[in-house]
């Protein structure tokens, strides 16, 4: 992306930085509008049914997928149904660092939709023919990735936001020393970050070692680990094979990880500009729990055409996050090679910070044609369907953990950074299609999908495109089913943000394939 571009988002991104520099000192891990993100723009996942249809749900039923999208899919179900979803996902990144192409990969596990349907016709005489009950797992985000780029930079470095930090907060000597163990002390200490000094040797603020004009070579290099999962406990009626209505009880998890590394060493040959490199060393963990819940109803107004509507309920999290951070820096003669960690500043302790976040809203509306409907699946022919969801990406909020509710500082900080988020994302269409054919036991699938931009700001126009088939096979009470999704992805990684300058960024591509397997059984 040109410079422009990148001052266009400097503008936008002003108001989160200043935030940050303004309540580091009361906040152990500043929480920023990406965290929001990362518990809402995510792609669909289920059964390999469901993924081999775009994701697809809203309107079917008859998978134990639509726990998690549209409860009243459920009452679909007449027997009992016992599901098991095993997957592998395979992450294939590129970035564009400055002008610099590099590329990551990464492997790992992961799983959809399992658990156990109960289902069976209900008293004779009541209007009520049928019922289910279902519970249910599923990861609706995994987050195991690997983002890795570098390259070369005479214009800004890591070592400035550090500066602006001691800079906007008028921090003595002192302050610069003790008050910032995670980040700005680390560079005072280690003398990436010195003062300046004027006449009689009287203090006059700070300065950083590195020697931008003639550039440095940045990498950056971030491990993430863990999931976005979510236990859905889900009931649902069925009227006369004609109306569904359903809702499910979900507990959401959230466990996120990040190992991060990042170094800026001297492009020159120079041994005598005070500056060699630093490495900068990060350890990061979110967990929390939380609440929500789906309401849904699907409806038949003629045998061949279903009608779908849902709503997900904004799900309510409790959040700890851990850190913990050291910082080498070679600055030559200057003052050598210092190592300087959060540990030896905190008494060996990690730093802890606790917070809610409320996800935001999902309205889903959906419609599918089955050719050949019966009430003998065995008889039909196949489906198309299609599903419009809206997401508020914008309506994430932050508030203080319950022992900090009282605390006006923190509570003014999180009233803040809401507003940003207001002012960073917008709500957006996310659209699906999908269909199967099916040839007595066997069935042949297709979808695709397209997530637009959570960004506000038209220039961030990323976005997720997927592409998805697969097969399945139905025989006396068993069933196994295999897909892939095949996901490319537009994104945007910024190794550090800056108040004062343009911010840097890598433009990244590529894609995410997802292999889902699932079997299940009658019983």
């Amino acid at each position: 992306m040109c410079k422009h571009h990148q001052e266009i988002y400097y503008l936008c991104m002003k108001k989160i930085i200043f935030l940050l520099f303004s309540f580091t000192a009361l906040v152990v891990q500043a929480q920023t509008p990406d965290e929001a993100l990362r518990t809402a723009w995510f792609t669909q996942n289920g059964t390999a049914r469901v993924m081999a249809i775009g994701g697809v749900m809203g309107s079917l039923g008859g998978d134990i997928s639509a726990n998690h999208i549209n409860p009243a899919g459920l009452g679909l179900f007449k027997t009992n149904e016992l599901v098991l979803s095993p997957g592998f996902l395979m992450n294939n990144n590129k970035f564009n660092y400055r002008g610099k192409d590099t590329s990551a990969s990464k492997s790992n596990f992961g799983y959809g939709t399992s658990g156990i349907i109960l289902a069976g016709k209900n008293e004779r005489g009541s209007k009520w023919t049928s019922s289910a009950f279902a519970i249910s797992v599923n990861q609706l985000a995994n987050y195991n990735n690997n983002i890795q780029y570098g390259g070369f930079n005479n214009f800004s470095s890591f070592s400035e936001k550090y500066l602006e930090e001691l800079v906007k907060d008028r921090a003595d000597t002192n302050a610069a020393l003790s008050n910032y163990i995670f980040g700005s002390s680390l560079a005072f200490r280690t003398y990436l970050v010195d003062t300046t000094r004027g006449p009689g040797g009287a203090f006059t603020g700070y300065q950083s070692l590195v020697p931008i004009s003639s550039g440095v070579n940045q990498f950056y290099n971030a491990q993430t680990r863990g999931g976005y999962n979510e236990i859905a406990i889900g009931f649902a009626e069925n009227m006369n094979d004609q109306l569904y209505i359903g809702g499910s009880f979900n507990i959401p998890i959230i466990n996120y990880s990040r190992d991060l590394f990042y170094s800026e060493k001297d492009a020159t040959n120079n041994t005598n500009n005070e500056f060699r490199f630093f490495e900068y060393k990060e350890t990061y963990s979110s967990k929390g729990a939380g609440i929500g819940a789906k309401l849904g109803m699907i409806y038949k107004p003629q045998e061949f055409i279903r009608l779908g509507f849902a709503i997900h309920t904004p799900q309510l999290l409790t959040m700890t996050d851990r850190i913990r951070s050291s910082m080498t820096t070679n600055t030559e003669n200057y003052a050598g090679l210092l190592t300087e960690t959060s540990d030896n500043l905190n008494s060996g302790n990690e730093g802890i910070s606790r917070y809610n976040i409320i996800t935001p809203y999902r309205i889903i509306a959906s419609a599918s044609y089955v050719f050949r409907e019966v009430n003998d699946t065995r008889l039909q022919k196949g489906f198309i369907s299609a599903d419009v969801e809206f997401v508020n990406y914008r309506g994430a909020r932050f508030n203080a953990a319950s022992e900090n509710a009282e605390n006006i500082t923190l509570e003014n900080y999180y009233r803040q950074i809401n507003e940003t988020i207001k002012d960073t994302y917008k709500g957006n269409i996310n659209a699906k299609l999908g269909g199967e054919l099916k040839f007595n036991t066997w069935m042949f699938r297709l979808g695709g999908a397209y997530y637009g931009s959570p960004y506000a700001d038209n220039v961030l126009n990323a976005n997720r495109i997927i592409a998805t088939g697969g097969l399945g096979y139905r025989n006396k009470g068993f069933f196994i089913d295999l897909a892939y999704s095949h996901i490319m992805n537009k994104d945007f990684q910024f190794p550090y943000l800056l108040e004062d300058k343009a911010n840097t960024f890598a433009k990244q591509t590529g894609y995410r394939g997802n292999v889902m397997l699932t079997f299940g059984f009658k019983l």
